[in-house]
């Protein structure tokens, strides 16, 4: 791939990873207070893992080549996922005697999503999908500038 459209290759990734991140948010929100699900057991919250994708070495070619300031041609490609994963921590325990799941003692095991963190995590999710696409507007904009020098 040409140097030139490496920039907006990485906001391309960033972008399909923060949505990712936001729809994991969402099904926690919704599940917030599902005590029974077809596993057994109240729902567990979920984080999608993303990772930066392996660098790759460029070596000649156009937008090949290393300079002295790129770190010997080594070049970084953006995020991938590498899954979505239940949150190991333990269910919250409620007492309400008269919920249709609560056990012998009257305590429910509820879902060990709390609404404020989801909610902090989707203004950051929010926020980097924004930056994302400001990056991307901005190399299509310095590839198009580019492209009416050549017109000149």
């Amino acid at each position: 791939m040409l140097r030139i459209f490496q920039a907006m290759d990485v906001s391309a990734s960033g972008l399909t990873s923060e949505r990712l991140r936001l729809d994991v948010i969402a099904n926690n929100l919704a599940n917030a207070n599902t005590t029974r699900t077809p596993e057994g057991g109240p729902y567990m919250r979920q984080v999608a893992v993303v990772a930066s994708r392996p660098a790759e070495t460029r070596r000649g070619g156009l937008g090949g080549g290393a300079s002295s300031g790129d770190q010997a041609g080594l070049a970084g490609n953006g995020v991938r996922v590498l899954g979505i994963v239940r949150d190991p921590s333990p269910p919250v325990l409620k007492y309400d005697p008269s919920h249709p799941d609560a056990d012998e003692n009257g305590y429910v095991a509820m879902p060990n999503v709390n609404v404020v963190t989801e909610m902090v995590d989707m203004i950051t999710a929010t926020r980097a999908y924004e930056a994302n696409v400001t990056a991307l507007n901005a190399s299509k904009q310095m590839i198009l500038k580019a492209l009416e020098i050549g017109r000149v």
